[in-house]
């Protein structure tokens, strides 16, 4: 998603912690799989949701993080959260 890991958390209400265990794939040595309603999520912001309320639909604004990205430390990692896409074509492999 091109997110720094602490606005996907935000975006996601997950902690920061939670995306490195995804992103890592492993939690103390246990497989880490992403939850459907993650990755659902996820594929709901790629494609410009923030929200939706079984009525109403919020369009995600990503230059909002773009511009917050530039003022913090490039250091830090970026959220890259397996695809939906992807995440089945792993399960059907």
């Amino acid at each position: 998603m091109g997110l720094k890991q602490k606005d996907a958390a935000d975006l996601l209400g997950l902690k920061k912690r939670m995306i490195q265990y995804y992103e890592k794939g492993n939690r103390d040595g246990k497989s880490v799989t992403i939850p459907k309603s993650v990755r659902l999520a996820c594929y709901a912001l790629t494609i410009g949701i923030s929200d939706f309320d079984g009525i109403k639909v919020s369009n995600f604004d990503p230059s909002k993080f773009k511009d917050r990205e530039k003022e913090e430390d490039n250091s830090e990692a970026t959220a890259d959260l397996v695809s939906p896409e992807s995440e089945i074509e792993r399960e059907s492999a």
